[in-house]
């Protein structure tokens, strides 16, 4: 283990081969996704697939990390302040930048090992974890939200892990038609939602540390199931009361023909 990441070798004496081969995508670059990017190029992930089709507001200022007020001058695109961060932690990282819509560079996806969805609406993730599902490869969701109430306001938020042939984010209610149906309703009225620094922050932590797990294994009790949800008025970050419902059990959305495998995965191919 080379000696910047010899504080971490308790994560294993292949810890430090192991992340570096690691292809991850992260979709979304803004307060979620610029903490996980910063993260994980500390911890020595080799690889990065990073998409947004967005460029840097003076409003992205107060959260997203990496950018500056000369971004948000000369509206730099997000993928490129990600790559940028990334390459000054870890100079040896490779980053395939996607200033775009994912759904136009889905296919870039296929040989990620993990991704990674910051995304803001319902829609978006539904869609992302078919692809998911699709391609065989865990999605780590997160997100978070700041509700108005009578006498002040609530900070709440998630970190979930759907994994293929476990429960989906449907099988733990946190998707469901109703949801969908509603922000289709209101699609372009939603207008700009509060966003603050420190819960995409705790988030983005809970979600790396899933990923931790799941590519190291560096302690026995690992759970295949992981549903976080945040508190962010209380500070705490709790395993859902949902997963008593759906611990053990086999996912019943994601389990015909379209949903066993990318047709044209090869090991060769994913080991190269």
């Amino acid at each position: 283990m080379i000696d910047r990441l010899s504080r971490q070798s308790f994560l294993g004496n292949t810890s430090g081969e192991i992340l570096a081969a690691c292809r991850v995508g992260i979709i979304g670059l803004g307060g979620g996704g610029s903490h996980i990017a910063q993260q994980l190029a500390h911890l020595g992930v080799g690889h990065f697939v990073v998409c947004d089709h967005d460029q840097v507001e003076d409003t992205n200022l107060n959260r997203l990390i990496g950018a500056t007020h000369r971004d948000a001058e000369i509206t730099t695109r997000k993928t490129t302040v990600s790559r940028r961060l990334i390459k000054r932690i870890n100079p040896e990282a490779q980053v395939l930048c996607l200033p775009r819509q994912w759904q136009e560079e889905g296919i870039a996806f296929r040989n990620c090992d993990v991704i990674f969805g910051c995304v803001d609406t319902y829609s978006d993730r539904d869609q992302i974890e078919r692809l998911c599902r699709r391609f065989l490869i865990p999605y780590i969701d997160i997100g978070m939200d700041v509700n108005k109430l009578e006498n002040g306001y609530v900070i709440s938020g998630q970190a979930i892990l759907s994994s293929p042939g476990g429960p989906c984010l449907w099988c733990m209610g946190f998707l469901n038609e109703s949801l969908l149906s509603e922000e289709a309703a209101r699609y372009g009225a939603a207008g700009a939602r509060p966003q603050v620094v420190w819960p995409n922050g705790v988030l983005a932590s809970a979600a790396v540390g899933t990923f931790v797990q799941l590519v190291t294994f560096w302690h026995s009790d690992h759970k295949s199931v992981v549903y976080l949800e945040y508190d962010g008025n209380k500070q705490t970050l709790l395993p859902s009361n949902r997963l008593e419902y759906v611990t053990g059990k086999r996912c019943t959305h994601f389990s015909g023909p379209a949903d066993l495998g990318d047709p044209f995965w090869s090991s060769s191919e994913r080991l190269s």
